[in-house]
């Protein structure tokens, strides 16, 4: 499940997609209204968190691009305004919830669960399964072959962004964004040794790995 979390606020963006990552969700990010649709047509998200204020093209006018474009998407509206104006409005052009800042990560993990059940997207999730490897997020499984591996929640949460990137080569940075958002401190190294983790139990050979490859300079990839 990939959600696009929009905000131009650089401590809370990082702060929210950490939450959503820790519940296991797909996270992209967006920092501005321009990059939101940008992200929006090439990610093709389940459901995006989409802040009201912004400078520029600001979260309404994102939202009615959004709804113009026909594709069906479940938008959580987020807001420091209490005035029932901003409220209507955002309803108006198509907003499925609103939800005014501050809030807990429990309060927003609730919103978005209801909102992905109401559309149809929502557990139990479904097996993803890419040439000869299953993913059971549910369980946290992978499945290689006849093999069955148990994964720890970082393990599953870097296997669920390299097998939605199948075939292409991922870069460290957003692999440590997506795995610890931007609220710890983790670098290279800690991807590094959390790949050589994930080797030991899916590779028959760690030493020559086949199916989780290195690209020098270049990141990650995952060759099912």
């Amino acid at each position: 499940m990939k959600l696009l979390v929009v905000d131009d606020d650089p401590e809370l963006r990082p702060l929210v997609g950490f939450a959503l990552r820790q519940a296991s969700y797909l996270v992209v990010e967006a920092a501005s209204g321009e990059e939101a649709l940008t992200v929006l047509e090439r990610e093709l998200p389940d459901l995006m968190i989409l802040d009201v204020n912004m400078p520029g093209i600001d979260g309404f006018e994102v939202l009615r691009r959004a709804r113009n474009g026909g594709r069906r998407l479940p938008i959580l509206m987020l807001t420091v305004r209490g005035e029932e104006e901003d409220l209507v409005r955002g309803l108006d052009l198509g907003a499925d919830d609103y939800l005014t800042k501050p809030f807990s990560p429990r309060t927003l993990l609730a919103r978005v669960r209801a909102l992905l059940r109401r559309a149809g997207e929502e557990a139990p999730l479904r097996p993803t399964a890419v040439g000869g490897l299953t993913l059971d997020e549910e369980r946290h499984l992978l499945h290689v072959g006849e093999r069955q591996v148990v994964l720890a929640p970082l393990e599953l949460r870097l296997l669920q962004l390299l097998l939605a990137q199948a075939g292409r080569t991922v870069a460290p940075e957003r692999l440590i964004r997506h795995l610890w958002g931007g609220s710890v401190s983790a670098g290279r190294e800690h991807l590094k040794q959390l790949v050589y983790r994930l080797r030991q139990k899916i590779e028959d050979d760690p030493m020559a790995p086949c199916l989780l490859r290195t690209d020098p300079g270049a990141g990650y990839r995952l060759e099912p």
